[in-house]
């Protein structure tokens, strides 16, 4: 009782000063609440939400509980009560004790809070020496959050502090970027009482990229130290790098690149790189974003290792006029094929055409890009994975974001079916610059990158592109310009290391080179899986951030809102844990098989031949226990087709060799009812009648999710229902093998890989070790 009335005169204090600075509302202090050595506080009886009393923040220190809790100004008394019925150990009407023991008992000590007392990052609290420093400043609810954000930064500037453009709102907390000193931030918490939280931001590229070289050597030998690599090895899977070079003269580039995995297809321009974007690329393949290893703690382990191809000279595509692009790429793709032709490698290209103007239709590059991953030269025994920038958008266009993403189409070759191509999203939008006053960023966090380019233009039939988007920074504007800045960059290692050890690079070329490192690390982690399956897995563990839904979807959950959706942003930002692991509320089933879509007999026309039904293992009896809980089925069909381009429309002179289509059998059809089915679906399909979509529980829809050659879709709906869907049917759709006999490729086979995996969020049941002994066989059916 006696620390809760020494805490009145400060409340006093408090009062009088918020008063003096105009303020009406919110009127209040922080105080500080510690529990005994090793006894647990019942911190959430703290809060009385009616009075607007709020627990601010929890701390555990050793073996010493904290929570800092606001308490309006005149609600101190509440406490007081509650020590009142303590001391006269009160009781209800039915004798039952309501004297706060459990909370009081565990106090030791109650105070008003100081700075310490907001602080919960892991790092220390920062020194009076470190002068003015960024704040994460996380700020608790109360009023519209537009007012009550104005009214902070408005008094935090009165307060000599600066605050950074843009901010998080989230249901019970914003958070904002101060730059402030230790002692500024003092003076400040009676003024600014609606801080929750105090954390350290993450520091940016702009932070590596401005230090003197020896600070940047000092970095480098401190990640290097917790950095291991995989010794050269033919196990070791490799991200190929088509670019401008790479110079491995850098110290963390030459523990994964040796000089004999340097290459370039024209020995005049040599491999070293002149231009600096090739290394920036081999930065992120090799260890991602820079920032995020150079500013944690932990070991980093780099388990593949890189290539490059010298694609383009220092002046761009100019000096490779004489060349068609494709057969240019096929033959930089050749070199270290030539060289090392028994490892696994993923190819990461970020060299785009400077234009759109093919609108998603097959080019010649984008043709040969399809050729190279089916291995069409090789008659299919050495499929590849290529991942391909979708291009970027034009500065002058960043300003009218998100409509300049909408209108500035994907760029060839990645357009392409077989490939992978890669947009770029971004999680960036903290502006750090001391000279970038008045500029906000563009896109908000977890949004489609302003640099994006998208597929909304293309015609219908065309496929859904991009594929994934990953990170690939933001850009800033104010009222007159856009521009790109350091602070929303990625980091990653400089082409000339004597000078610089770290730059920052942006757009989809970035997000390319993430995505080609993700492809690795599962090549290092499953190596027998094909490059088919790999795609496949990318596509199934990506998902929408909510940004991407509210932003495009605007509360129109139609399928063709979802079609507008991934013609924007593709399936979503895969997750490397997903991608690898099955989770007991979460488990994925992969298939690889082959099948022979078509058949041409002596004396008749090429048919269909093939229809591939799979048995899914999940446990009957334990989805129809769970009854009407919502689950999730994700499907997703990927394969390679060989391309035969040309501008003579879409009949008999398709473009795809085959297509392949999924299904799943309905719960009151029969084995034979669902082959059926699937029969008179290929049929349709055939003759140019795709139908109505009966079954509305897909999100995509079998209308929508056949374009190219990677389908995916998500099925919604009670466990109960899914358990009766034991089936999923793979079966072929035309193409140039059927409708070309003149060709000869009628009786070819055709792989594909089948990721199904169901997801119930819900439930406790561990549904991994349900199906852990249970396996999907494939029923290879003629038809």
């Amino acid at each position: 009782m006696q620390q809760i009335n020494d805490l009145l005169p400060s409340a006093s204090e408090a009062r009088q000063a918020q008063a003096a600075e105009g303020m009406e509302e919110g009127l209040g202090i922080q105080i500080e609440f510690e529990s005994f050595p090793d006894i647990e506080l019942a911190f959430e009886s703290l809060a009385r939400e009616r009075s607007g009393i709020e627990l601010l923040n929890v701390r555990n220190d050793l073996n010493v509980t904290r929570a800092t809790v606001f308490v309006p100004d005149g609600k101190l008394d509440h406490f007081e009560g509650l020590v009142r019925d303590y001391l006269s150990e009160k009781t209800d009407s039915l004798g039952r004790a309501r004297d706060n023991r459990r909370l009081l008992d565990a106090i030791q000590q109650i105070r008003t809070a100081t700075l310490q007392a907001l602080w919960t990052d892991d790092e220390e609290l920062p020194t009076v020496e470190e002068g003015n420093l960024w704040w994460e400043v996380w700020v608790r609810s109360g009023r519209d959050w537009s007012t009550l954000l104005s009214e902070f930064r408005v008094r935090a500037e009165t307060l000599d502090m600066r605050v950074a453009a843009g901010e998080s709102v989230f249901p019970e907390r914003a958070v904002l970027l101060v730059n402030a000193s230790v002692e500024q931030m003092q003076r400040s918490l009676v003024l600014l009482n609606n801080i929750a939280e105090l954390r350290r931001p993450k520091e940016t590229a702009e932070f590596f990229a401005s230090l003197e070289i020896q600070e940047q050597q000092e970095w480098l030998r401190e990640l290097l130290s917790r950095t291991t690599f995989k010794p050269d090895s033919p196990s070791v899977p490799r991200v190929c790098l088509l670019d401008t070079g790479v110079n491995r003269g850098h110290n963390l580039l030459t523990q994964a690149l040796d000089s004999s995995d340097l290459h370039t297809v024209e020995p005049a321009w040599g491999p070293q790189d002149a231009d600096g974007h090739g290394t920036e690329m081999a930065g992120l393949a090799l260890v991602g974003n820079l920032m995020e290893a150079l500013d944690g703690n932990g070991p980093v382990e780099v388990e593949h290792r890189l290539e490059s191809v010298k694609l383009l000279p220092q002046d761009g595509f100019t000096g490779t006029d004489r060349h068609l692009h494709g057969n240019l790429t096929v033959q930089a793709a050749a070199q270290p094929e030539v060289t090392a032709p028994f490892r696994q490698r993923v190819f990461g290209m970020a060299v785009t055409a400077r234009d759109n103007r093919d609108r998603g239709r097959p080019s010649e590059w984008s043709a040969a890009l399809d050729s190279l991953a089916a291995d069409v030269a090789g008659q299919g025994t050495n499929p590849r994975l290529l991942m391909v920038s979708a291009g970027n958008t034009d500065q002058s266009e960043w300003s009218l974001y998100p409509d300049s993403n909408d209108s500035d189409g994907i760029h060839d070759p990645a357009q392409a079916w077989n490939v992978l191509t890669i947009g770029a999203s971004t999680g960036l939008a903290r502006i750090d610059d001391p000279t970038a006053t008045g500029y906000q960023p563009i896109a908000a966090i977890g949004g489609l990158s302003p640099f994006s380019t998208t597929s909304l233009t293309w015609d219908r039939h065309l496929p859904l592109k991009p594929d994934i988007v990953l990170e690939g920074g933001n850009a800033a504007k104010d009222a007159l310009s856009a521009v790109s800045m350091g602070s929303l960059s990625l980091l990653t290692t400089n082409h000339q290391p004597v000078d610089r050890l770290f730059t920052t690079t942006v757009g989809t070329s970035a997000s390319t080179a993430l995505a080609s490192r993700m492809a690795a690390q599962i090549m290092a982690k499953y190596p027998t899986l094909w490059p088919e399956t790999i795609r496949g897995l990318l596509v199934h563990s990506a998902e929408w951030t909510d940004d991407m839904k509210t932003l495009y979807l605007c509360g129109d959950h139609s399928k063709n809102s979802y079609l507008r959706l991934m013609r924007r942003c593709g399936f979503g930002v895969p997750n490397l844990s997903r991608a690898l692991w099955s989770v007991s509320n979460s488990l994925t089933m992969v298939i690889q098989e082959s099948l022979q879509p078509f058949r041409k007999e002596t004396g008749g026309p090429p048919v269909n031949r093939d229809m591939h039904l799979h048995s899914l293992p999940w446990p009957q009896d334990v989805l129809q226990s769970l009854g009407a809980t919502p689950v999730e089925m994700r499907v997703t069909l990927s394969y390679f087709i060989q391309p035969n381009p040309s501008r003579r429309g879409r009949s008999r002179y398709r473009y795809e060799s085959h297509g392949l289509r999924f299904d799943v059998k309905r719960p009151l059809e029969t084995i034979d009812d669902f082959r059926a089915r699937i029969n008179a679906a290929a049929r349709d399909e055939e003759e140019g009648f795709l139908g109505g979509d009966l079954d509305s529980l897909w999100l995509i829809g079998k209308q929508g999710r056949h374009r190219g050659s990677l389908h995916g879709d998500i099925w919604r709906g009670s466990a109960a229902e899914l358990a009766s869907r034991g089936y999923i049917g793979v079966y072929p759709a035309m193409g140039w093998w059927r409708t070309r006999p003149a060709l000869d490729r009628c009786n070819d086979y055709a792989r594909y890989s089948l990721v199904v995996s169901i997801k119930a969020p819900e439930t406790s049941i561990d549904l991994y070790s349900e199906v852990a002994n249970l396996v999907g066989t494939a029923i290879p059916t003629e038809t």
